[in-house]
Protein backbone atom coordinates (compact mmCIF):
# COMPACT_ATOMS: atom_id res chain seq x y z
CA UNK A 1 0.00 0.00 0.00
CA UNK A 2 1.49 3.79 -0.43
CA UNK A 3 2.64 5.91 2.22
CA UNK A 4 0.70 8.37 4.44
CA UNK A 5 2.27 11.64 5.68
CA UNK A 6 0.48 11.88 8.92
CA UNK A 7 2.10 8.81 9.98
CA UNK A 8 5.43 9.74 8.89
CA UNK A 9 6.09 12.83 9.45
CA UNK A 10 6.12 12.89 12.85
CA UNK A 11 10.27 12.61 12.53
CA UNK A 12 10.03 16.24 11.54
CA UNK A 13 10.16 18.89 14.19
CA UNK A 14 6.80 20.87 14.97
CA UNK A 15 8.82 23.90 14.91
CA UNK A 16 8.65 22.99 10.75
CA UNK A 17 5.45 22.52 10.70
CA UNK A 18 4.33 25.83 12.69
CA UNK A 19 6.50 27.30 9.77
CA UNK A 20 4.75 26.20 7.18
CA UNK A 21 1.54 27.52 8.46
CA UNK A 22 2.97 31.06 8.34
CA UNK A 23 5.23 31.13 5.46
CA UNK A 24 3.61 30.81 1.96
CA UNK A 25 5.45 29.93 -1.09
CA UNK A 26 7.13 33.12 -2.62
CA UNK A 27 5.91 32.91 -6.20
CA UNK A 28 9.37 34.78 -7.19
CA UNK A 29 11.22 32.44 -5.95
CA UNK A 30 12.54 30.09 -8.83
CA UNK A 31 13.13 27.53 -6.23
CA UNK A 32 9.35 26.95 -5.77
CA UNK A 33 8.42 27.46 -9.48
CA UNK A 34 6.44 24.19 -11.12
CA UNK A 35 9.11 21.28 -12.11
CA UNK A 36 7.86 19.45 -14.87
CA UNK A 37 8.37 17.66 -18.27
CA UNK A 38 6.81 17.51 -21.94
CA UNK A 39 4.90 20.13 -23.40
CA UNK A 40 2.83 22.87 -21.80
CA UNK A 41 -0.02 22.79 -24.59
CA UNK A 42 -0.20 19.54 -23.73
CA UNK A 43 -3.66 18.20 -24.00
CA UNK A 44 -3.52 16.72 -20.66
CA UNK A 45 -1.27 17.42 -17.61
CA UNK A 46 -0.80 15.12 -14.20
CA UNK A 47 0.86 16.14 -10.87
CA UNK A 48 2.10 13.39 -9.39
CA UNK A 49 2.93 14.41 -5.80
CA UNK A 50 5.95 12.21 -4.44
CA UNK A 51 8.66 11.65 -1.47
CA UNK A 52 11.93 10.82 -2.39
CA UNK A 53 12.00 8.27 0.89
CA UNK A 54 8.29 6.54 -0.53
CA UNK A 55 9.57 3.10 -1.98
CA UNK A 56 6.24 2.56 -3.76
CA UNK A 57 7.57 6.61 -5.67
CA UNK A 58 10.66 4.89 -6.37
CA UNK A 59 9.63 1.35 -7.97
CA UNK A 60 7.16 3.67 -9.64
CA UNK A 61 9.52 6.36 -11.33
CA UNK A 62 11.60 2.81 -12.18
CA UNK A 63 9.06 0.62 -13.67
CA UNK A 64 6.13 2.56 -15.20
CA UNK A 65 7.53 6.32 -15.85
CA UNK A 66 10.02 5.68 -18.17
CA UNK A 67 7.02 3.71 -20.30
CA UNK A 68 4.74 7.09 -19.70
CA UNK A 69 8.07 9.11 -21.05
CA UNK A 70 8.05 7.28 -24.34
CA UNK A 71 4.50 7.34 -24.97
CA UNK A 72 2.83 10.30 -23.25
CA UNK A 73 5.04 12.66 -22.68
CA UNK A 74 7.96 12.54 -25.95
CA UNK A 75 4.83 12.83 -28.76
CA UNK A 76 3.51 16.34 -26.61
CA UNK A 77 0.59 14.27 -25.12
CA UNK A 78 1.15 14.74 -21.78
CA UNK A 79 2.81 17.42 -19.32
CA UNK A 80 4.19 15.82 -16.64
CA UNK A 81 4.88 17.99 -13.25
CA UNK A 82 6.74 16.66 -10.07
CA UNK A 83 4.76 18.06 -6.32
CA UNK A 84 7.29 17.27 -3.54
CA UNK A 85 5.26 15.79 -0.58
CA UNK A 86 8.08 14.70 2.00
CA UNK A 87 6.74 12.13 4.30
CA UNK A 88 10.16 12.98 6.88
CA UNK A 89 12.83 14.65 7.30
CA UNK A 90 14.95 12.90 5.06
CA UNK A 91 12.80 13.67 2.33
CA UNK A 92 12.34 17.23 3.42
CA UNK A 93 15.85 17.60 3.77
CA UNK A 94 16.85 15.91 -0.18
CA UNK A 95 13.48 18.23 -2.18
CA UNK A 96 15.18 21.36 -0.33
CA UNK A 97 18.70 20.28 -2.11
CA UNK A 98 16.65 18.98 -5.27
CA UNK A 99 15.25 22.27 -5.73
CA UNK A 100 18.36 24.40 -5.27
CA UNK A 101 19.62 22.85 -8.25
CA UNK A 102 19.30 24.42 -11.73
CA UNK A 103 16.13 23.54 -13.84
CA UNK A 104 17.29 20.83 -16.04
CA UNK A 105 19.02 19.13 -13.46
CA UNK A 106 16.21 18.60 -11.11
CA UNK A 107 14.56 15.61 -12.68
CA UNK A 108 17.87 13.73 -13.16
CA UNK A 109 18.64 14.17 -9.77
CA UNK A 110 15.37 13.15 -8.19
CA UNK A 111 15.23 10.11 -10.58
CA UNK A 112 18.66 9.09 -9.28
CA UNK A 113 17.73 9.38 -5.27
CA UNK A 114 14.74 8.00 -6.51
CA UNK A 115 16.53 4.57 -8.34
CA UNK A 116 19.43 4.49 -5.37
CA UNK A 117 17.08 5.00 -1.85
CA UNK A 118 18.63 1.69 -0.67
CA UNK A 119 21.93 3.51 -0.17
CA UNK A 120 21.22 7.04 1.21
CA UNK A 121 18.12 6.63 2.80
CA UNK A 122 17.77 3.35 4.21
CA UNK A 123 21.05 1.87 4.77
CA UNK A 124 21.98 0.59 8.25
CA UNK A 125 24.61 3.10 10.25
CA UNK A 126 24.69 5.92 7.76
CA UNK A 127 24.60 9.81 7.68
CA UNK A 128 21.68 10.25 5.46
CA UNK A 129 22.50 14.05 4.78
CA UNK A 130 25.82 13.03 4.27
CA UNK A 131 24.73 10.72 1.23
CA UNK A 132 22.23 13.00 0.18
CA UNK A 133 25.58 15.72 -0.40
CA UNK A 134 27.46 13.04 -2.27
CA UNK A 135 24.24 12.73 -4.65
CA UNK A 136 24.25 16.51 -4.77
CA UNK A 137 28.09 16.96 -5.64
CA UNK A 138 27.54 14.56 -8.36
CA UNK A 139 24.98 17.02 -9.76
CA UNK A 140 27.42 20.00 -9.36
CA UNK A 141 26.24 21.22 -6.18
CA UNK A 142 29.38 22.55 -4.02
CA UNK A 143 29.53 21.80 -0.42
CA UNK A 144 28.22 25.63 0.54
CA UNK A 145 25.75 25.60 -1.72
CA UNK A 146 24.46 22.14 -0.19
CA UNK A 147 24.63 24.11 3.29
CA UNK A 148 23.17 27.59 2.86
CA UNK A 149 20.59 25.17 1.37
CA UNK A 150 19.75 22.83 3.39
CA UNK A 151 19.65 25.60 6.72
CA UNK A 152 17.50 27.91 4.21
CA UNK A 153 13.76 27.93 6.64
CA UNK A 154 12.16 30.30 3.50
CA UNK A 155 12.89 26.93 1.48
CA UNK A 156 11.92 24.66 4.06
CA UNK A 157 8.74 26.31 4.94
CA UNK A 158 7.87 27.20 1.46
CA UNK A 159 7.75 22.89 0.22
CA UNK A 160 5.82 22.24 3.59
CA UNK A 161 3.41 25.15 2.70
CA UNK A 162 3.01 23.87 -0.97
CA UNK A 163 2.64 20.43 0.79
CA UNK A 164 -0.46 22.09 2.88
CA UNK A 165 -2.05 23.40 -0.23
CA UNK A 166 -2.51 19.87 -2.02
CA UNK A 167 -3.46 18.44 1.68
CA UNK A 168 -6.48 20.69 1.45
CA UNK A 169 -7.34 21.15 -2.04
CA UNK A 170 -6.72 18.29 -3.49
CA UNK A 171 -7.02 15.95 -0.54
CA UNK A 172 -3.48 14.08 -0.79
CA UNK A 173 -2.52 12.20 2.04
CA UNK A 174 -0.11 9.70 0.53
CA UNK A 175 2.39 8.93 -1.83
CA UNK A 176 2.41 8.55 -4.66
CA UNK A 177 -0.85 10.88 -5.66
CA UNK A 178 -1.78 11.89 -9.03
CA UNK A 179 -3.69 14.38 -9.99
CA UNK A 180 -5.28 13.93 -13.95
CA UNK A 181 -6.32 17.26 -16.15
CA UNK A 182 -7.79 17.54 -19.43
CA UNK A 183 -10.33 18.62 -21.72
CA UNK A 184 -13.29 16.64 -20.78
CA UNK A 185 -12.43 16.42 -17.00
CA UNK A 186 -10.17 18.49 -13.81
CA UNK A 187 -8.54 17.22 -10.81
CA UNK A 188 -8.79 13.29 -11.59
CA UNK A 189 -7.57 11.83 -8.21
CA UNK A 190 -5.95 8.34 -8.41
CA UNK A 191 -3.50 6.77 -5.82
CA UNK A 192 -0.71 4.21 -5.22
CA UNK A 193 1.75 2.27 -7.61
CA UNK A 194 0.25 2.67 -10.78
CA UNK A 195 0.80 0.25 -14.19
CA UNK A 196 1.35 1.83 -17.36
CA UNK A 197 -2.44 0.72 -18.47
CA UNK A 198 -3.93 1.92 -15.37
CA UNK A 199 -2.35 5.54 -15.94
CA UNK A 200 -3.61 5.58 -19.30
CA UNK A 201 -7.00 4.35 -18.65
CA UNK A 202 -7.54 7.64 -16.30
CA UNK A 203 -5.18 9.89 -19.12
CA UNK A 204 -7.86 8.68 -21.56
CA UNK A 205 -10.77 9.32 -19.27
CA UNK A 206 -9.61 12.76 -19.15
CA UNK A 207 -9.29 13.39 -22.49
CA UNK A 208 -5.93 12.17 -23.52
CA UNK A 209 -5.37 10.01 -26.52
CA UNK A 210 -3.05 6.78 -25.97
Amino acid sequence: MHLHRRSLLLSVPGALLAGAAIAPARAEDPRVAPRGVGLNEAAVQVQEFFSLTCPHCARFARDTLPKIRTKLIEPGKLRYVYQDFPLDQVALTAAMVARALPYERYEPFILALLSSQDRWAFARGINNTEEIFKMAALAGMTRAIFDATIADTVLRDAILAQQDVAEKQYKVDSTPTFIFSGPLKKDRHASGEMTFDGFAGVFTEVGGVV
